[in-house]
């Protein structure tokens, strides 16, 4: 008989709903039996593609006589921690405290107070592989609630304590020392693997925002180094296994440090924020395979994960048929039956490293271990010809592995998630003048905006199967604020600025620290939890703090709004501390930093309503890397939102030719023809790769 989740939309809990556990979800219903039956809570949180949570499940969830010892002496709530963040945040810090590291599944006992007293993460169904077996550890945690129940409170309650200071985080500092960004860019020359890109070693992860930070740090300093460490952490991410090859899009992280073998679950968030990096990248050094990458995932994007409703999914499992990976391996021998002629496949199987041996216990997971010039010169060819093969031969494969099981998906619509996406696409639409990809970014964000915004114009946080619920947090408002800005970058469309600003607003009202700056991760009129958190730190994901600064920053430095550019500062100063000791950490918060500290370019171009070189221009700037320019489009007599009026009043096009207004630094240059200034930034915009 299923449980109460059976009644949820997540399907991460739906998996859980024919669990003999007697689960709850998060709700007053649980939380009101734990108090009347002076029952421990046991609080099991994790994700619909998370290999080791499917693990707990299949080993110790459906076990009868582990659920009849859970439902005997625990009140069992099982959370989505994409849908519910606030409470990950909080029990993660939690387990962090009492076991020194974190992870999922998490597995964390509370009192009927939801104080946490015990907690860590994977435990075996019986003591193996030097872990206690979960039954000890039930058996253990029942002893103590009977036997020393005043102990375990107290524990609790000391516990408490430090995770309300944690969450609140340092009082903010009168300023910020010199060279944070520098700092950070030698903590990650410290770490940075010269051989296999990226940094640190096994498990290695993508951490986008620390490539974001270094090719703005060369922007402004030209330091080769720091162009370097990103361009081949671009590329080994992009030959490694970590990378689709036949499908596009990338996995989670890689378990070794070479990015050939990935725990092969694919995120809706990696995938925006590495296309955003692909994007920066090639509009600073132009390389064509970069340009691919981009292609590639979006493609994915739009084909495996777009709802038919407008928004992107979530996630894609590292499983299909009960094994991690299926779905992405190969042998030499199904290579050769589907490509035929035999040295088409011989050459796929060297380029793409599919051996009799495998990489990947005894298959092949598909990988370059060398450039495609250095394959075009082993097999005496050329890298045009090499390439337009190794097309050919990847689209029969794909095509053929469509064939297979597929992973399974989780098909809820996060709002932040998608933000980050819509950047994406709004970014790689303009870039690389494919329409499609704004259209996508357009569908995606009126989708958002309607369907999972209420009736006060409050944002809800996830959607799936026409039924959008759950408050919005911080990321949600500051996540879609960015794109909000991005699409505006892209089009031009004032409405997309105007909303910017409209969802920044609404995060300053509800999540705003008014006495000590900085935000909330959750809303003034959020469910009272034990804890209110502030969050400065980048995860898998930006900051929410880091990316409400940077939008207000952008917001403020465009529009001339000080109380907005205060703001930022304000939000700025108080992750100060966190930038003090941890610069590498809060990245995002960094960048904002920089963008406040720096002097930004605001460019308005004015043209005629019907000139036509106005598009082209337009591809042309789109295609450069310009971290601190604020690009506005002034064309004809169009109505212009107001928000725009004092920067574009009174620029006209001069003699009827395109014309470009550029200010920085609280002074304005005389007007130019952009005819003359966009092939001068042209041509010291773009760098030639390799430099160093």
């Amino acid at each position: 008989m299923a449980n109460r989740l059976a009644q949820e939309t997540s399907p991460y809990l739906l998996q859980h709903a024919n669990n003999p556990v007697d689960w709850y979800p998060w709700g007053a219903e649980a939380l009101d039996a734990a108090k009347d039956q002076e029952k421990p809570i046991f609080l099991s949180i994790g994700y619909s593609a998370c290999h080791w949570c499917h693990v707990m499940e299949h080993e110790s969830f459906e076990s009868q006589e582990i659920a009849d010892y859970l439902n005997a002496h625990f009140i069992c709530i099982k959370v989505d921690r994409e849908e519910r963040p606030d409470l990950d945040q909080i029990y993660m810090n939690a387990v962090q405290l009492l076991t020194g590291h974190g992870g999922w599944p998490m597995s964390v006992f509370l009192t009927p107070s939801l104080n946490p007293f015990f907690g860590g993460t994977y435990w075996p169904p019986t003591a193996s592989r030097g872990m206690p077996g979960f039954d000890q550890v039930l058996r253990a945690v029942a002893d103590a609630w009977t036997n020393r129940r005043e102990m375990a409170e107290q524990q609790s309650q000391l516990l408490t304590e430090r995770l309300r200071k944690i969450g609140a985080g340092s009082k903010a500092m009168e300023e910020i020392p010199p060279g944070r960004i520098g700092m950070a860019v030698r903590q990650m020359e410290d770490s940075f693997d010269e051989r296999n890109g990226g940094f640190g070693q096994a498990p290695k992860f993508p951490h986008p925002m620390n490539v974001d930070l270094l090719l703005r740090s060369f922007a402004e300093t030209r330091n080769e180094h720091s162009l370097k460490m990103a361009i081949v952490t671009l590329d080994k991410m992009a030959r490694g296994g970590i990378y689709d090859h036949l499908g596009g899009g990338f996995a989670r992280y890689s378990v070794d440090a070479k990015w050939l073998v990935p725990h092969f679950e694919k995120m809706l968030y990696d995938n925006a924020l590495l296309v955003s990096n692909y994007v920066d990248a090639y509009r600073l050094i132009g390389l064509p395979r970069y340009a691919q990458v981009i292609r590639e995932t979006c493609e994915y994007i739009l084909r495996d994960m777009t709802d038919e409703a407008g928004g992107f999914h979530s996630t894609e499992d590292a499983d299909s048929e009960g094994e991690e990976g299926k779905f992405y391996v190969w042998s030499p021998k199904e290579v050769q039956d589907l490509l035929k002629e035999a040295h088409l496949a011989e050459r796929f199987c060297l380029v793409y490293d599919v051996t009799e041996g495998g990489n990947f216990e005894g298959q092949s997971i598909l990988n370059m271990k060398q450039p495609m010039s250095w394959f075009a010169e082993q097999l005496q060819t050329t890298e045009g010809e090499l390439r337009e093969e190794m097309a050919a031969a990847r689209k029969v494969l794909f095509y053929a592995r469509e064939d297979r099981v597929r992973p399974g998906k989780d098909d809820k619509i996060l709002a932040s998630w998608n933000g980050l996406m819509i950047e994406a696409f709004a970014k790689a639409g303009a870039a690389l003048g494919e329409p499609r990809y704004l259209e996508a970014a357009k569908r995606a964000a009126a989708f958002v905006l309607e369907k999972m915004t209420d009736e006060n114009g409050r944002l809800l946080h996830t959607y799936r199967h026409g039924k959008a619920k759950l408050a919005a947090y911080l990321d949600d408002y500051s996540y879609l604020a960015s794109a909000m800005f991005a699409m505006y970058e892209a089009t031009f469309e004032e409405k997309w600025l105007e909303e910017s600003q409209r969802l920044m607003e609404v995060a300053i009202e509800h999540f705003y620290d008014q006495e000590e700056g900085g935000f909330f991760y959750t809303a003034d009129d959020h469910e009272a939890l034990i804890a209110r958190n502030k969050d400065f730190y980048d995860s898998s994901v930006p900051s929410g703090n880091g990316i409400a600064a940077l939008v207000l920053a952008k917001l403020g430095k465009l529009t001339g709004n000080e109380r907005f550019l205060k703001l930022a500062e304000e939000t700025v100063m108080a992750g100060a501390e966190v930038l003090q000791k941890h610069p590498l950490a809060s990245g995002q918060l960094l960048i904002a930093y920089d963008l406040l500290q720096s002097p930004v370019e605001q460019v308005v171009l004015a043209a005629e309503a019907e000139d036509a070189s106005v598009a082209e221009l337009l591809e042309q700037l789109h295609g450069l890397y310009m971290p601190r320019t604020l690009l506005v489009l002034a064309q004809g007599d169009s109505p212009r939102s107001e928000l725009l009026e004092s920067l574009v009043s009174g620029k006209t096009p001069i003699d009827g030719q395109p014309t470009i207004y550029a200010c920085e630094n609280f002074h304005c240059h005389a007007p130019v023809s952009a005819e003359n200034y966009v092939p001068e930034r042209l041509a010291n915009g773009k760098v030639i790769w390799p430099m160093v």
